[in-house]
């Protein structure tokens, strides 16, 4: 089972998401009030979800910098003032969600940070830590044999739902998906991403 961290700096916020994510059936294992708290569990968690809000960057990227590059990172976010640049620090994976998320996008974004998968809303992805100064996805290496799925129902022109019940896996986790295929081969759309991928061989039409 994935080993989740939580901080966030309300009790009540640190309440209402372990409901949430028990509720989606999976459990919290530490939470704490700030990073320091949680500092102690960080070698035993396999994902870190933190709540920006009141949480400076430097103090993240001072934590993050002693993970050992095993961790990986969900950011629950409020506005774009509240996202720390996170590139040159070792994350397995990252990941970020709006914090009004419900119950099942948290829990797919975990279930595909645990994967090693890029994980971010459609409203937030220009506003994410791995975009370069000139504002496009790094790339992000090879994709994944389930990727590689994903972007050739893309190309049959299906949707994010269509897509899911064809790979028998949840409309969330096929939007994290084509995220990280967005963000791997720097695509801005679905037809970039299909031209891109015909252009690298990715996809047979």
């Amino acid at each position: 089972m994935t080993r989740i961290a939580l901080v966030a700096p309300v009790l009540a916020l640190r309440v209402g998401l372990s409901a949430l994510l028990d509720a989606a059936g999976l459990e919290v294992h530490w939470q704490a009030g700030c990073l320091a708290e949680v500092e102690p569990h960080l070698g035993e968690s396999d994902v870190l979800v933190v709540c920006t809000g009141g949480i400076s960057g430097s103090e993240l990227r001072t934590l993050l910098k002693s993970s050992g590059g095993r961790l990986a990172l969900l950011l629950l976010v409020e506005g774009a003032q509240e996202i720390p640049d996170l590139r040159d620090l070792a994350l397995r994976a990252w990941g970020m969600l709006p914090l009004e998320a419900t119950g099942a996008e948290l829990a797919a974004a975990i279930q595909a940070l645990d994967e090693g998968l890029l994980v971010s809303a459609p409203a937030l992805a220009q506003l994410s830590p791995g975009r370069s100064a000139a504002g496009s996805i790094e790339e992000g290496g090879p994709l994944t044999g389930r990727e590689l799925e994903v972007l050739q129902h893309l190309a049959q022109g299906l949707a994010n739902k269509q897509i899911g019940a064809a790979l028998g896996i949840s409309e969330h986790t096929v939007k994290f998906h084509v995220a990280s295929i967005y963000a791997k081969l720097g695509a801005a759309n679905r037809a970039e991403a299909v031209r891109l991928g015909v252009q690298s061989g990715l996809v047979v039409l």
